[in-house]
């Protein structure tokens, strides 16, 4: 077994709609020693994206940089499976499993690969260092050094190198970040070596699940929960659609057992834009298992642990015996945090999740990735699911341009056109707002790479 770090640089933050600009990676053993040489791979930005001018701003990559150096999607896709990806791989990065996972698994869809089987099958599988450092912050703390900006409880990457004295050349540069994020993990292993093991082994669905449904309060630590170390007592409620709902047992329940169902709906729904500073959220969560959440027994926390942390395990007590009393809390909740299905992507690119593609169409797709411009031409695969048909033109014009029949080639040019046309009032929002912030703060390099915006966008809309 081999763990593989990676981390990505994207055009924006949307995986569906925004593209994997930088890739970059390190495997290693068990005991995070370097094994063979790094990636580090620019892709193609095709000239159907807009890239958001505050991600360039970040990245210092600009569309027309990936035009030179980078290689195509498909080919970065034969090199994910062939080479990085590979059996008995445990894929890390640091909020990979909301974020650069969500853009891998949107990469092989639109590419005509199996979009989950890089992250389970044949001893594959998945772990994400965030919340690890969350659940090693709130009850291991010891021996690591931590940071606080604004007040505020910090576990941001940069942060974490900088305050334990480890080398990090150059935040936001995808290699940098993979270099970074091994030195944390050995920092983790090094100085708490025992957390480190049970979230690495927790990192199975099957662990994950037998822990929360064995019907006790557990621990659990999350970037959306409301308290400064990110971490508290949860039970579990009831299944959800991907996983199972679970109630912050810190929060009172009171409030909200008092609330008829309709005013409790209308509670929950309320816009954010529209809560006030006393809002209450219900303090119910979905947790899935397949995003390695840090999970633990309650009987870790140490009473220093708890004072710490502001845990108060007689309140938690009292509030899980308020909710075992009322027996129609679970389900009003439930109902509650019920949200209608969402409307069905017109965006062949954004149909992954419609779905699961039918067994009698993976051969095909296996032959189209697998295919040259040459056979491309002509090649109608007769697709069962008809989102792999609308995808076919798009994948050829990325990849294989000449391929394109002449019908072909007109689809393209009208997708790139009404894609862009949608697209375009935002972009020239985020370019003027980030010239403006220019103008407050010079910078010759950020004044380059929205001129070189300027350029992109006046070359794909001209």
């Amino acid at each position: 077994m081999t763990y593989f770090f990676y981390d990505l640089e994207t055009s924006g933050l949307n995986p569906r709609t925004d593209r994997i600009m930088q890739f970059a990676g390190i495997r290693t053993d068990t005991n995070l020693n370097k094994i063979g040489e790094s990636y580090n791979i620019v892709v193609k930005l095709g000239d159907d994206i807009l890239p958001s001018p505050f991600a360039t701003l970040t990245t210092g990559i600009t569309p027309q940089s990936t035009q030179t150096e980078g290689i195509t999607e498909a080919e970065l896709c034969h090199l994910l499976m062939d080479e990085v990806f590979t059996e008995n791989t445990i894929a890390i990065g640091y909020n990979n499993i909301r974020f650069d996972d969500e853009f891998i698994r949107n990469l092989f869809f639109r590419s005509f690969y199996d979009p989950y089987i890089w992250q389970w099958a044949d001893g594959r599988s998945r772990w994400d260092l965030l919340d690890v450092v969350r659940m090693t912050r709130a009850l291991r703390p010891d021996g690591i050094k931590w940071t606080e900006k604004d007040g505020k409880k910090s576990n941001k990457l940069t942060d974490l190198t900088t305050a334990n004295n480890l080398i990090h050349a150059k935040a936001h540069d995808a290699l940098s970040d993979v270099e970074a994020l091994i030195s944390v993990a050995k920092l983790l292993k090094e100085r708490q070596p025992q957390i480190f093991s049970y979230l690495l082994n927790m990192r199975d669905k099957k662990s994950v699940e037998k822990l929360v449904k064995s019907g006790e309060p557990f621990l659990y630590s999350s970037g959306r929960l409301p308290y400064p170390d990110k971490t508290t007592v949860a039970i579990p409620l009831g299944p959800s659609q991907q996983g199972i709902y679970i109630y912050d047992l810190r929060q009172d329940p009171t409030p909200f057992l008092k609330m008829p169902q309709t005013e409790l709906c209308a509670h929950v729904n309320i816009p954010w834009k529209e809560r006030g500073e006393n809002y209450i959220v219900l303090p119910v969560k979905e947790l899935r298992f397949n995003r390695c959440p840090a999970v633990a027994p309650l009987s870790v926390l140490k009473p220093e642990d708890a004072k710490r942390l502001g845990i108060d395990l007689v309140e938690v007590k009292q509030n899980l015996e308020v909710i075992n009393n009322d027996p129609t809390f679970i389900a009003r909740a439930e109902q509650a945090l019920e949200r209608p299905p969402l409307p069905q992507a017109t965006d062949p690119d954004c149909t992954l999740y419609d779905g699961f593609v039918p067994d009698s169409d993976k051969p095909k797709m296996a032959a189209i990735r697998n295919a040259g411009a040459h056979k491309l031409t002509d090649f109608d695969p007769g697709f069962t699911d008809e989102r792999l048909a609308h995808l076919l033109p798009l994948y050829k014009a990325r990849n294989f341009p000449s391929s394109l029949t002449k019908s072909e080639s007109q689809i393209w040019q009208n997708y790139r056109a009404e894609k862009l046309a949608k697209r375009l009032p935002e972009f020239q929002e985020e370019l003027a707002a980030a010239a403006a912030k220019l103008q407050q703060n010079p910078n010759s390099n950020h004044e380059f790479l929205l001129t070189e915006l300027i350029l992109w966008l006046e070359n794909i809309t001209s």
